[in-house]
């Protein structure tokens, strides 16, 4: 009796091409490739001991502090970084959610589309001076909760196909972009030092931030392809607004936190003087102006690199096409990998200069000139060679600079931190977003005006000028705890 070849059990290697989506090779390689790099990261994570670990021999004593054993202070720090946590982790899948499908439905609508992003960073610039000293005077906690109720409003305009509702949300959408990235990290950073946690477990923090923020964004592109496959391309926002409502319930059992303490909230402590203290900081401290630049730099490079990947890889016609959900999925991989990496880089390079003080800022050099190397290669492959050659050499440099953006998340973080006083976290977070969109402006039109060999020799040069400027405080000597408080 003869059976047909397709009788015969499916060898392991066809069972496992028939699992895997009808992609082309090289992305599916790619994907399998950062699925066990992500893994063997992981692994290696499991065997580091986080420093607010390592005090086993102090657990029975008494921080002078606090009247607290190590044992109990570090039991409280875990409870409040996971309730922290758990709100960011929402917020975060929330803005994915948004992101991943706010050009396809501009797209359904047949609106302006350019028109609106840009709108959306105008806004942010003209508010964002304003905005840092508003979240410093009247709240951290209230300016997370105006996030919240702002997000939902501008969820809820995007039902709208309407141009000059789109149009609101997006100046809306600017305001609470500026939220979104200087509210909640100053309520976190002075919460922290209120309950009296040793500032270096801030890097704890900051690393899970964004260990988690990697990891929402690959969530959120499964979760919004299947809200839209449902309620179709309005339906990544509707689910939006309810991870957003969650978000709420949860901020609402924060403490509150201010810029000042309530001691120093004299009758002459107006906005107006929050606002212009912390200008006066900018202009009198050159480590903190130096920090905002560093963050306008290296951010706004970010930004114009966003912008460019798909339409770049997409030029290429790589063979089988470019599975961009496919590609976007390793990139946020990348991110996740440089937030696990953050702390033993810190840690390594903390034994190597025989020092801790200088740790962070030396791995945020390290991080920036990595950055501005891999820029450099798109630059230099799409100018001088053929694009057919360049295709992995490139995909590769995307790669790179994902890792670099994990990496530099949580660097960033511990350095404001570091060198911006509590009272003025919010104020200069903002001031320095001026900058930061003014260069997402300029990159953005550069994307449309220049050819994309020179965008990535821009945003190279600007992740080198970066370093180069965080280079300065590596090596600047004052002790950074002199910080006006």
């Amino acid at each position: 009796m003869g059976f047909s070849n397709s009788t015969y059990p499916m060898s392991s290697n066809d069972m496992l091409t028939s699992l895997l989506p009808e992609w082309p090779a090289w992305a599916i390689n790619l994907l399998l490739a950062m699925t066990g790099a992500l893994t063997v990261t992981l692994l290696m994570n499991y065997f580091y001991t986080p420093d607010d670990e390592k005090a086993s021999a102090k657990e029975k004593s008494v921080l002078k502090s606090t009247n607290k054993t190590h044992e109990a202070l570090h039991t409280e720090f875990n409870s409040f970084r996971k309730s922290y946590l758990s709100v960011y982790l929402v917020i975060m899948l929330a803005d994915w959610m948004q992101g991943t499908h706010m050009y396809t439905l501009y797209l359904s609508y047949d609106v302006n589309i350019s028109a609106l992003f840009l709108t959306g960073f105008l806004s942010g610039a003209i508010f964002a001076p304003f905005l840092g000293s508003l979240v410093d005077k009247f709240g951290r906690k209230r300016s997370c909760i105006v996030y919240c109720v702002l997000e939902i409003i501008i969820n809820w305009l995007e039902h709208y196909s309407s141009f000059e509702i789109l149009l609101l949300g997006r100046v809306l959408g600017g305001i609470s972009t500026n939220l979104l990235f200087s509210a909640f990290e100053s309520w976190m950073a002075t919460e922290h030092r209120k309950k009296g946690f040793p500032d270096e477990w801030m890097a704890r923090t900051y690393s899970e931030c964004s260990i988690g923020n990697g990891a929402t964004a690959i969530l959120a592109g499964v979760i919004a392809q299947v809200l839209e496959d449902w309620r179709g391309h309005i339906g990544p926002f509707q689910g939006a607004i309810a991870l957003t409502m969650l978000a709420l319930l949860l901020i609402l059992r924060w403490d509150e936190n201010y810029g000042e303490t309530k001691d120093a909230k004299e009758e002459g402590s107006s906005l107006y003087r929050q606002f212009t203290d912390g200008w006066k900081l900018v202009a009198s401290d050159s480590r903190v102006f130096r920090i905002g630049l560093v963050q306008a730099l290296s951010e706004g490079g970010v930004y114009t690199f966003v912008f460019m990947w798909v339409p770049t890889l997409l030029g290429m016609n790589p063979p089988g096409g470019v599975p961009t959900g496919c590609v976007f999925s390793a990139m946020m991989m990348a991110i996740t990998i440089g937030g696990i990496v953050f702390q033993p880089l810190e840690h390594f390079i903390g034994t190597a200069l025989k020092t801790k003080a200088k740790a962070t800022d030396w791995s945020a050099v390290f991080s920036y000139i990595m950055a501005s190397l891999s820029m450099s290669v798109p630059a230099l492959c799409l100018c001088c060679s053929p694009a057919e050659t360049c295709f992995d050499k490139i995909l590769l440099s995307f790669i790179v600079i994902e890792f670099c953006v994990g990496l530099s998340s949580p660097i960033g973080g511990v350095l404001r931190s570091k060198y911006v006083p509590d009272a003025y976290q919010g104020a200069i977070m903002n001031i320095f977003r001026l900058p930061l969109n003014a260069v997402v402006v300029s990159g953005t039109h550069a994307t449309d005006v220049l050819p994309q060999y020179q965008v990535y020799g821009i945003v190279s040069i600007l992740f080198l000028t970066a370093a180069a400027i965080q280079a300065t405080l590596a090596i600047d000597n004052r002790d950074a705890r002199k910080k006006v408080e």
